[in-house]
């Protein structure tokens, strides 16, 4: 099993502690309160390597921290050494992506983007004119609260090579998958190094290249590192 450390970022109220209890628990409080310092968590999902099919496991361990601004001195703590973050946004309120990009700039010169996951996630996608989520007529009525457009925030995601989605975590529409693309995105990361760590252990020469792809996994042997 692989295990990676995850941060969620983003200002307050923007649906951070309800993305990662539909992911780790399926559920959604409307009346959840706000986070006080951090919360942590942690979920297993399992991954497919494309070229074995074998399957990986891969444990998420999850600091959900507070976005209320006196909180923000602390989020170092929780962000450093981390594989991966979500920067979270409010759909439904223009000044939350502001600060979603200034939590990238932090990220960017504070801990660096070489082998930090950074998916950028607008959340409240149930109260915006989204086909998939409006299909009823009282749906239909209700008013579209959306302040961020989708060309705005990819434009953006794309200029800082950022991974980007739109979710709901309310309805938990586009939750799973995108913990399912980091989960992804970090084993193809750490691949390399996993190969190079079985290849010593096989008594390989260090100093001779690997070819990750031809060298292959052997998931008949119990010793392989991603058994």
């Amino acid at each position: 099993m692989l295990q990676f450390k995850l941060v969620l970022l983003g200002d307050s109220s923007v649906g951070k502690s309800s993305i990662v209890h539909r992911f780790v628990k399926d559920s959604f409080d409307e009346l959840r309160e706000s986070t006080i310092g951090a919360a942590f968590l942690a979920q297993t999902i399992k991954i497919k390597d494309t070229e074995t099919q074998e399957d990986i496991d891969i444990k998420f361990e999850i600091w959900d921290t507070a976005g209320q601004e006196r909180y923000k001195s602390l989020a170092p703590m929780y962000y450093r050494n981390a594989n991966a973050a979500l920067v979270v946004y409010d759909l439904t309120q223009k000044n939350s992506l502001s600060k979603a990009m200034s939590w990238v700039d932090e990220l960017k010169s504070k801990v660096g983007d070489e082998d930090l996951v950074i998916y950028l996630v607008g959340n409240k996608l149930d109260l915006c004119d989204n086909v998939e989520n409006r299909g009823g007529k009282e749906q239909e009525e209700e008013e579209n609260k959306r302040v961020v457009t989708t060309q705005e925030a990819d434009s953006y995601a794309k200029d800082q090579g950022l991974l980007f989605a739109e979710i709901s975590a309310k309805t938990g529409q586009g939750v799973k998958e995108v913990f399912q693309t980091i989960g992804e995105k970090l084993y193809e990361i750490k691949k390399p190094e996993l190969l190079a760590k079985k290849n010593r252990e096989y008594g390989r020469n260090s100093s001779e290249a690997v070819d990750i792809n031809i060298q292959r996994p052997n998931t008949n042997d119990p010793t392989s590192c991603c058994s």
